[in-house]
């Protein structure tokens, strides 16, 4: 049986429940300012877990996926999230600029929806709405939680304030970094930019995986990538290091590096935070190497697949096999549709599980 509540506590209980009813409302009538506890209510059909398979893993495992769920009679349910048991917090800056807001989406590694100190006026400054989820941090589900999540904050602001949709960035720390750059890879013409701080991977590793060829090439000529960490965290310049290098050998040059000086692993304070956002918010150039490049990657992905196609014809379907895994984890979506007609012609019966295991999220 339930304590009676004293009419002191009714009372505080019932002004706090009146104080969130007011959060959320202002939320959705373009309110400014910091607001926390934020409920949004509208799906994107970008977040379905059909699209979300479709860009954001490879083709074999998702062809892998599909077949599992078909031997288990299950299918994709639409949305993995429950907005109405979802949390949020926003910045919005008090002025909108004259042709819309940015918005800059947050995903943290940790488990609570806050603003990192200082940020506030450097958003004032750029007219650039912040905004963040509760359990999005690196211990939640890559695919099942902070991916959807963070394709639902853009959704729902975008409903809401005046936004300038070629503003539009994501960005995160740490682990939800790494997360941040597979929503780029994915979804380049929602994302413009995407601000990596203290968290970064190499291209061709499976993860992230890269996507479809047109939205591949989307993200290779529109979207800003900018890298900032401390000077002491060696272990992320490392990461920076490799991930950098491996953007030129994919042909993605809209990249900017930015070192904090003597900051550890750490979100970057105003002034550091004010000049990665300033690079971000630049228009990406086009870079005269940028076809011969493309057009290097095409011939290195057309000559595997054609060896694939070989060693099927020779009967060596071992090879083929492994060859095809190996492609499929290098190229990813810009090998389809040919890498799951190789694959089909490997396993005519369905053995498509056999085509590697799903990647791990990123932590």
């Amino acid at each position: 049986m339930r304590p009676a509540l004293r009419p002191g506590r009714t009372c505080l209980l019932a002004q706090a429940v009146l104080w969130a009813a007011l959060n959320v409302a202002h939320a959705d009538s373009g309110s400014t300012g910091f607001i926390e506890d934020v409920h949004f209510s509208d799906y994107s059909p970008l977040s379905t877990n059909s699209e979300l398979l479709r860009r954001m893993t490879s083709p074999l495992t998702g062809r892998q996926v599909q077949a599992t769920l078909s031997r288990s009679s299950q299918r994709l349910i639409e949305q993995s999230i429950d907005l109405a048991a979802e949390k949020f917090v926003l910045y919005v800056p008090p002025v909108p600029p004259p042709h819309g807001y940015g918005v800059l989406v947050f995903v943290p590694p940790w488990q609570e929806a806050r603003l990192p100190d200082g940020w506030s006026t450097v958003l004032d400054h750029y007219g650039v709405i912040y905004v963040s989820a509760a359990r999005s941090g690196n211990q939640e589900s890559a695919v099942g939680r902070r991916e959807p999540l963070a394709l639902l904050e853009a959704h729902n602001v975008i409903l809401r304030y005046p936004v300038d949709p070629s503003r539009v960035y994501v960005g995160g720390f740490s682990g939800g970094a790494r997360i941040a750059l597979r929503l780029a890879l994915g979804f380049p013409e929602l994302f413009n930019g995407v601000l990596l701080n203290a968290g970064s991977d190499p291209l061709g590793t499976l993860v992230p995986p890269l996507p479809p060829a047109d939205l591949w090439r989307r993200f290779q000529e529109s979207t800003r990538l900018v890298y900032v960490t401390g000077e002491r965290d060696m272990v992320h310049l490392g990461m920076d290091v490799a991930s950098l290098h491996s953007m030129r050998q994919w042909c993605v040059f809209n990249t900017d590096s930015q070192v904090i000086p003597g900051a550890e692993h750490e979100t970057p304070r105003s002034a550091a935070f004010s000049a990665a956002l300033q690079a971000l918010l630049a228009p990406p150039g086009r870079s005269s190497k940028l076809p011969a490049c493309q057009a290097g990657i095409d011939r290195e992905l057309s000559a595997q697949l054609q060896k694939v196609q070989s060693l099927i014809a020779h009967g060596d379907a071992g090879a083929a096999q492994k060859l095809l895994l190996e492609i499929d984890r290098r190229f990813g979506g810009l090998a389809a549709p040919r890498s799951l007609e190789l694959q089909a012609l490997l396993s005519p019966a369905g053995s498509e599980g056999k085509a590697g295991q799903p990647p791990a999220a990123p932590q």
